[in-house]
C-alpha cells in the first residue's frame, strides 16, 4: 500500500562520521523528507552531529528506533555493523538507507534482505554513482544496443590514504569492521558501474598486497575477470597511489566505447556516429578534467546523488515499490569483491556464484 504523501518521511542517521554530513545534506535537498534526529555511540560525536544538522542528538539506539516521528533511517556506522544495525531497524519498522557495503559477508547481507523483506520496510543501498548524468547516458546506450557486443570492461580505482587516514578509526583497515582495503572500502563503487554494466561475472584472478600502509587488509589488488558473456574485465584498486588519481570506468564493445572518470564522460565514441576507423585504428583524446573526486580525500565527494538515492528510497515508501538499487542489487559487487579476496588468498580461479 502506498504511503501517505503530506507529510514529509521523517529520518534519522545512525553514525556520525564521515559519511553522515553526505545523508544529512541529501535529506535536507529532498522535499519529500525531513531530518529528525541523529544517534551515536559516542556522545561528543552525537552532539557536534546535531549541532551541525540542528537536530536532537541521541546516544541510545533502542530509545532512537523507537521514536514515532522517524519512519526511514540511514545506516552510517562501520561496515562490519551495517547488517546487525540495519536489521535492527527494520525489525522496529524502519525503512533502511545503508552504505556501502551492504555488508562485509554474504550471510549478514541475507540476513538484512530478509529481515526487511519479512518486516516489510524497503531497504536501499548507496551505490549513488548509479544516478550520475554520465552513467545514465552510459546505460541508455546500452539499452539501445549501440555498445553492440560487449567485449571488454575495466574498473580502475588509483586512489590515496595516508597512514592518519586508517589510524583516525579503530576499525579502518580491519578485516572485522572494514571487510577489506581498496576493494571493499574505496573501490566498491566503480565495481559495482562495471558489474552493472558489463553483467554478472562467471570466473575471476586475482593477487592482492599491503605494500604501503601498516593495515591488516589490502592496499593494491588486480583482478581479471572472466564475464557470463564472454567478455573479459580488469579491476585495479589502491589507497597506495600519489597523491591520488582519478577513478575510471571503461566500457568497450563492437560498435563503441565508453569511458566515465571521476563521474564524467571523458570518452565517447560509436561507429554509428563516426563509421569505421583505418586499418591502425585512431587515438582519441580524453577530457582531463576532473572535479569532486575521492581520490586524494574521503570527503571530497559529490552529494547530489546521495540526495538522488533519498528521493529514491521517499518515491520508494509512498509508492510501495522496490528502490532503485535492492538489497539484491548490493550483494553482487559484495560477491564479486570477496570472490577476488579468495582468489587471492588461495592463488587460484574462484568461480562465481561462490559456494556457501
Amino acid at each position: 500500500m502506498a504511503a501517505d504523501t503530506s507529510e514529509p518521511i521523517g529520518w534519522g542517521i545512525i553514525g556520525c562520521g564521515v559519511i553522515a554530513p553526505f545523508h544529512a545534506r541529501a535529506v535536507a535537498a529532498v522535499a519529500g523528507a525531513r531530518l529528525v534526529a541523529v544517534v551515536d555511540e559516542v556522545p561528543e560525536r552525537a552532539a557536534a552531529a546535531g549541532a551541525e544538522f540542528g537536530v536532537e542528538a541521541m546516544t541510545d539506539l533502542d530509545a532512537f528506533l523507537a521514536r514515532p516521528d522517524i519512519q526511514a533511517v540511514s545506516i552510517c556506522v562501520p561496515s562490519g555493523l551495517h547488517a546487525a544495525i540495519g536489521a535492527r531497524a527494520a525489525e522496529a519498522g524502519k525503512h533502511v538507507l545503508c552504505e556501502k557495503p551492504i555488508d562485509i559477508t554474504l550471510p549478514a547481507a541475507d540476513h538484512l534482505i530478509a529481515t526487511c523483506r519479512a518486516r516489510g520496510v524497503k531497504l536501499g543501498v548507496i551505490s549513488q554513482n548509479r544516478f550520475s548524468p554520465a552513467m545514465v547516458q552510459v546505460r541508455e546506450a546500452l539499452a539501445a544496443g549501440r555498445f553492440g557486443r560487449l567485449l571488454f570492461g575495466g574498473a580502475y580505482i588509483p586512489w590515496y590514504r595516508t597512514q592518519g587516514y586508517y589510524d583516525s578509526g579503530a576499525w579502518r583497515g580491519t578485516w572485522a569492521l572494514d571487510g577489506g582495503g581498496c576493494l571493499m572500502n574505496q573501490g566498491i563503487h566503480y565495481i559495482d558501474l562495471l558489474q552493472w554494466t558489463m553483467g554478472p561475472v562467471e570466473r575471476v584472478v586475482a593477487r592482492a598486497a599491503t605494500v604501503a600502509h601498516q593495515i591488516e587488509v589490502e592496499d593494491v589488488a588486480l583482478a581479471i575477470l572472466q564475464f557470463q558473456n564472454g567478455a573479459l574485465g580488469l579491476i585495479q584498486g589502491s589507497t597506495a597511489i600519489y597523491p591520488g588519481l582519478p577513478e575510471r570506468l571503461e566500457i568497450a564493445g563492437e560498435g563503441g566505447t565508453a569511458v566515465v572518470t571521476a563521474g564524467k564522460l571523458s570518452v565517447w565514441e560509436f561507429k554509428d556516429e563516426k563509421g569505421e576507423v583505418g586499418a591502425y585504428g585512431a587515438k582519441v583524446s580524453a577530457d582531463s578534467a576532473v572535479t569532486a573526486t575521492g581520490a586524494a580525500d574521503p570527503a571530497a565527494i559529490s552529494g547530489s546523488t546521495h540526495a538522488a538515492q533519498v528521493a529514491d528510497l521517499v518515491a520508494a515508501i509512498r509508492e510501495d515499490r522496490d528502490p532503485a538499487i535492492t538489497g539484491e542489487a548490493a550483494r553482487r559487487p559484495l560477491e564479486l569483491i570477496l570472490a577476488i579476496y579468495q582468489s587471492a588468498r588461495e592463488g587460484r580461479e574462484v568461480s562465481l556464484p561462490l559456494k556457501a
